[in-house]
C-alpha cells in the first residue's frame, strides 16, 4: 500500500526553511546553540519566521538541518504547540543553498515550495510574494528589496515586466538598488532538477542555470524590513526593531516599546532601558545601570551602575558594577569584573573570567 498522501490531502503550499549554517559570525553565542535559536527579542529568532509563515496561512514545513541539528527538534517537537506541523531533514554534510534544498525534497508533496533562509528578519508579507508566483506563471519567484546602498551584495536587475534577467556579483557601481533577501517560490519540478547529494548554490549555479536556459524567474519587489543578522551588529539591531515594533513579528503581537522584560527578571530602582532593550528571563538588572540597545540573555546579572549599549549578554553572564560594554559579545557564563571596559566589537568567550579593571581603554579606575 502506497504511503503517498491522495492529491486531496496534500498542502497547497508548502515552506522549506534552512537553518543549518553554523552562524560562525555570531560566535561565541553560536558555540553553544544554532543561530536559528539565539533569543531574539526574547523568543527563538526562529519562531519570528515561523509566526509569519503560519500568519500567511501555511502549517506544513519542513526544517533544513545541519549544526546542533537536535537543538532544533528538542524545542520544537512536531510544530504542534505553534500549530503547525514541522518536520525536520539534516544534512550528514554542508550542501549550500541549492543543496539543502534539494536534500529535504522526499519531505514535499506539495507544487509550490516556498523556501527561506532562516536568518534573515524580514517584514514582507508572504502571501504576496505567493500571489507575485502564481499569477506571473514563473519557475521560481525570487523576493528582492531595495536597499539605499546595495554595493555590499549581489544584486539582481529585472525588466519592465519584473522577470530577473541576471545575478550580479558585488560590485563598486551595481546597476540596480535590488538585492537578493532570500526567500524564494519554486515549482517542486524545479527543485527535482538539481543535482542531489552535493553541494549546489541556489544563488551561482542554480538561478543562473535558470537564466541561461530561458526559464522564467519573477521578481517580487518591495521596501519590506530587512535584515540578515549574521553578525552581532545586526543582531542587535534586529532584536531592537522587532522590540520597538520597526520589525513585525506575529509571535509579538501587537506590543512595542523601549524595552521588554521578560518574566522573572528583577529591575532595580534607578535602572534605565532603553533604545529596544531585551532582558530575558530570570535576569538581575541592579541600581543605575543603563541598558541601551541591549540584548540580555536569561540568567545574565548585570550590577550597579553598568553601561551596556548595543551588545548581547549571554546566558549566566555577569556584568561587575560600573562596567562599560559597548558594541560587544559576553559569552555564556563569563564573569567581567568592576570598571572593566570592553569596546569596539570585543569578543568574550564562554566562561572566561576578567578581574575588576582587568581590561581598560581609559586611564581613570
Amino acid at each position: 500500500m502506497s504511503t503517498e498522501r491522495n492529491a486531496s490531502d496534500r498542502p497547497e503550499v508548502q515552506a522549506v526553511v534552512l537553518v543549518g549554517g553554523k552562524g560562525t559570525r555570531l560566535r561565541p553565542l553560536t558555540l553553544s546553540a544554532p543561530k536559528p535559536m539565539l533569543p531574539t527579542a526574547g523568543i527563538p529568532f526562529l519562531t519570528h519566521l515561523l509566526s509569519r509563515i503560519q500568519a500567511a496561512g501555511i502549517d506544513d514545513v519542513v526544517l533544513g538541518t545541519s549544526f546542533k541539528a537536535e537543538v532544533f527538534s528538542d524545542y520544537y517537537g512536531d510544530g504542534s504547540k505553534l500549530g503547525m506541523k514541522l518536520r525536520y531533514v539534516t544534512e550528514s554534510e554542508p550542501l549550500g543553498t541549492g543543496g539543502g534544498i534539494r536534500n529535504v525534497l522526499p519531505e514535499l508533496t506539495a507544487e509550490t515550495i516556498l523556501v527561506f533562509n532562516g536568518d534573515v528578519l524580514g517584514g514582507t508579507n508572504v502571501r504576496d510574494v505567493l500571489d507575485t508566483h502564481e499569477s506571473s506563471g514563473a519557475d521560481v519567484t525570487m523576493h528582492l528589496v531595495r536597499v539605499g546602498d546595495p554595493r555590499a551584495f549581489g544584486c539582481v536587475p529585472t525588466d519592465d515586466t519584473g522577470r530577473v534577467t541576471a545575478f550580479l556579483e558585488k560590485t563598486q557601481d551595481p546597476p540596480t538598488d535590488q538585492i537578493n533577501a532570500g526567500t524564494y517560490v519554486f515549482r517542486r519540478s524545479v527543485i527535482e532538477e538539481i543535482p542531489a547529494g552535493r553541494p549546489v548554490s541556489v544563488e551561482r549555479e542554480v538561478f543562473p542555470g535558470l537564466l541561461a536556459e530561458g526559464r522564467h524567474v519573477q521578481a517580487h519587489v518591495d521596501h519590506a524590513y530587512w535584515r540578515d543578522m549574521g553578525t552581532p551588529e545586526d543582531f542587535v539591531r534586529g532584536s531592537a526593531d522587532l522590540v520597538r515594533g520597526i520589525a513585525p513579528s506575529p509571535a509579538l503581537g501587537d506590543r512595542h516599546s523601549e524595552f521588554l522584560v521578560h518574566e522573572g527578571a528583577g529591575i532595580a530602582p534607578g535602572a534605565l532601558l532603553i533604545g529596544g532593550t531585551v532582558v530575558g528571563r530570570g535576569a538581575e538588572i541592579g541600581p543605575g545601570a543603563r541598558l541601551d540597545g541591549a540584548v540580555v540573555f536569561d540568567g545574565a546579572v548585570i550590577e550597579a551602575g553598568a553601561v551596556v549599549e548595543r551588545s548581547i549578554i549571554g546566558y549566566g553572564a555577569r556584568l561587575g558594577p560600573r562596567a562599560l560594554v559597548r558594541d560587544t559579545v559576553i559569552g555564556d557564563g563569563a564573569d567581567i569584573g568592576a570598571r572593566c571596559e570592553l569596546l569596539r566589537g570585543a569578543r568574550v568567550w564562554p566562561g572566561v573570567q576578567i578581574p575588576d579593571n582587568g581590561v581598560r581603554f581609559s586611564t581613570d579606575v
